[in-house]
């Protein structure tokens, strides 16, 4: 009997390490099919998890109380599994360099807790070689066993999109891969019981990687791409927007949007692949010219804020930006890896005040993480400047007459980013009206 036959006869358990936005999710999907333990070392997050509260909002409160899983912040009791699976964060510095220690602490855990016949699979997206060179090591390490005799390893990326209720775990195509060909027809049929649109058997674990870590460049890239046109076509006096919906009746134009690139996987996964590239001697042309554009926009939105100040004749210093939305994007809590805090910094050092106004975000984790207080639309008043920075739906039913009231005097100035509205009838009621 191999594994996924123990582990359907529940004579064996599958752990997932990590109950974040991508692991809780898996864990819940797994859990309705076998004896899962989901282990996370915030002792904060599993009491809330075991008091029926999803604080990930990803599968929401009544997936959490009916779930059959066993919460626990107890490494030891991880003691109890067989096939392991992990999934945790992979940022980058400051120097944007990868921060790989919250795969190597996870995989530490999993090391000394590690027993014969297991197999550990990995979730988070890392440059090819990462899983085979620095984590089979740090296994053999903490557990005295080795690979391949003891226990087998393999990669199946994760593809979970944050408060994307569409594309969801099971009508999406899971890639998986195994270090040789019979972990690999363990850990897909594994997959397969939550990964209803199939899986896709990479040939490699290091093609697996490759794979993850170039979908979200590809992406990267091309949205760096508007960002370029966009600052071209202002400096011509052509609106963007225009001429994306233009080029967009061809049948084979990309429809890709300017905008800010932030969270955990557009704004970071290309300096995980071309990390690699360099220690190798390649040093990025493309992938890196695109990051440059990208991390500059918000630089470029506050420029513009400034220069938009001085056209309707008011004071830069002291002036009143709103700001609306502060997550990484639209109808999400998180503000991790939020760009919007690069509009908001810029405009401090120009003396501009800058009240964040956001009626889905984690107001905890931006006060902890930024110093900042996130207030409520209702609460919002005379500003000089209201930036539209992200498109939650909730504000997308706002009316001009509604923004009408939120401005201290008759000089309106509107930064709608993502051109939510109508340009036309903001200008024609004197607006000064801008979007990327």
């Amino acid at each position: 009997m191999n594994l996924y036959d123990e582990l359907m006869d529940r004579k064996e358990k599958l752990a997932v390490v990590g109950l974040g936005y991508v692991g809780l999710p898996l864990a819940v999907a797994f859990a309705r099919k076998l004896d899962v333990i989901g282990f996370d070392t915030s002792s904060a997050k599993i009491e809330l998890y075991n008091q029926g509260i999803d604080p990930t909002k990803e599968v929401g409160n009544e997936a959490i109380k009916s779930t059959t899983m066993y919460f626990t912040d107890d490494e030891k009791k991880l003691k109890e599994a067989k096939f392991f699976v992990a999934a945790v964060p992979t940022p980058v510095r400051k120097d944007t360099t990868p921060d790989l220690s919250p795969v190597e602490s996870a995989t530490a855990i999993i090391g000394r807790n590690l027993t014969k016949g297991s197999v550990v699979v990995y979730e988070s997206t890392v440059f090819p070689g990462v899983t085979e060179e620095i984590c089979v090591p740090i296994l053999e390490r903490e557990s005295g066993l080795i690979c391949g005799t003891d226990f087998k390893v393999g990669y199946s990326p994760e593809r979970i999109n944050p408060s994307d209720k569409e594309h969801i775990l099971s009508n999406i195509i899971k890639i998986v891969s195994g270090m040789d060909e019979e972990t690999l027809e363990v850990i897909a049929r594994t997959y397969e019981l939550v990964a209803l649109a199939g899986v896709f058997r990479a040939t490699s674990i290091k093609v697996a990687e490759a794979a993850k870590v170039i979908e979200n460049s590809q992406r990267d890239i091309n949205i760096a791409f508007m960002n370029e046109l966009s600052v071209i076509f202002h400096k011509m006096g052509i609106d963007t927007k225009e001429v994306l919906e233009a080029a967009g009746t061809k049948w084979n134009f990309l429809k890709f949007q300017p905008g800010l690139v932030g969270g955990h996987c557009i704004g970071v996964d290309p300096y995980y692949l071309t990390h690699k590239a360099a220690q190798l001697g390649y040093h990025s042309q493309v992938i890196l010219s695109g990051r440059r554009i990208n991390d500059d926009m918000g630089k470029y939105v506050a420029e513009n804020i400034v220069k938009a100040l001085i056209k309707m004749d008011k004071t830069i210093r002291g002036a009143k930006v709103a700001v609306l939305g502060f997550t990484f994007k639209e109808n999400c809590q998180d503000t991790r890896n939020t760009k919007v805090i690069d509009i908001i910094n810029e405009l401090h050092d120009y003396g501009i005040q800058t009240v964040i106004v956001d009626d889905v975000a984690d107001q905890d984790e931006a006060k902890r993480l930024y110093e900042i207080d996130i207030i409520s639309l209702e609460d919002m008043q005379q500003a000089d400047v209201i930036a539209v920075c992200v498109q939650h739906d909730l504000y997308k039913c706002l009316t001009r007459q509604q923004f009408d009231q939120m401005y201290r005097d008759s000089k309106k100035i509107i930064f709608d980013l993502k051109g939510m509205y109508d340009k036309a009838e903001f200008t024609n009621a004197g607006y000064y009206y801008w979007r990327l």
